[in-house]
């Protein structure tokens, strides 16, 4: 059995464009993508590790970083990051596909490795540790096996399914045996926010590795969480970033942009879209 880790990256990001080349800690030379290759370099079950970039020319600064740090890379479609991930799998004869984004360079081996052997025990389609959040927001995984992906590939038909990987997977409870993984108390701490999407993101990440990484240079989970307790004003570099969403519906969708008008007191375009929805 081959268990494969597929790091989903690309330069043209939607709200911080090249956030995974972005140095960690800031001015170190070390981007965000190496930090995520070299903490899954740590985990004792992954047998190959792929980085799944696209096609377009910005991305060679993807495929050069894979070539630095000695790891596969498969470059496909933009949009359909599905398809990427089911052909790069294909490629590598992946019989599991442990699923982590390039923008989470805290990823703990050992939360990889403690996913990958409940998938592996409870014999389950799809294992994560994100359907409901218990750990901090950037430790995500999601792990499944090769011919779950291959029928996601072949029968997701919305945009969304496509361009978030696994939607088809875990909106088919009926189809697919789906677990959920909840963090042990020790980890617990699902209202810290570790990963890299915004500004305030990397802001908060720089003070994280300026704190932890020059005396543990591959610190836990554990150590993320004692540092926060310490220095609970941490939470306020990102705590208005709004994390992004899937919906299924545009009524959803909506309902969601009149909340977070109402957050930055646009009231009367809330108010537009309220009015509309009751109609």
């Amino acid at each position: 059995m081959k268990i494969g880790a597929i790091i989903q990256a690309r330069v043209s990001s939607t709200r911080l464009p090249g956030k995974v080349l972005k140095d960690l800690p800031h001015g170190s030379g070390i981007t965000v993508l190496e930090q995520v290759i070299g903490r899954l370099k740590r985990s004792k079950k992954l047998n190959d590790i792929i980085v799944a970039t696209t096609v377009e020319k910005a991305d060679n600064k993807i495929v050069n970083i894979s070539k630095k740090k000695d790891v596969k890379y498969f470059r496909g479609n933009r949009e359909n990051v599905l398809s990427r991930f089911y052909l790069a799998a294909q490629k590598n004869n992946l019989d599991i596909i442990v699923r982590i984004t390039g923008d989470c360079p805290c990823i703990d081996s050992e939360i990889i490795d403690l996913i990958i052997s409940k998938h592996l025990k409870i014999k389950a389609d799809y294992t994560s540790n994100s359907l409901k959040r218990t750990f901090p927001e950037g430790l995500d995984v999601e792990v499944f096996n090769f011919s779950v992906l291959a029928k996601a590939y072949e029968n997701a038909q919305r945009g969304y399914e496509k361009e978030h990987v696994t939607p088809y997977i875990y909106d088919n409870p009926s189809i697919f045996k789906i677990i959920q993984i909840k963090a042990p108390e020790k980890f617990r701490a699902p209202s810290i926010r570790i990963t890299l999407d915004t500004e305030e993101d990397y802001a908060l990440l720089c003070v994280v590795f300026d704190c932890l990484y020059r005396k543990k240079k591959y610190f836990n989970t554990s150590d993320i969480i004692n540092l926060f307790n310490k220095k609970p004003w941490l939470k306020l570099i990102n705590k208005k970033v709004i994390q992004k969403k899937i919906f299924h519906t545009l009524e959803d969708e909506l309902r969601e942009a009149a909340r977070i008008l109402d957050i930055q007191d646009l009231k009367k375009a809330r108010d537009f879209i309220k009015n509309n929805l009751s109609k």
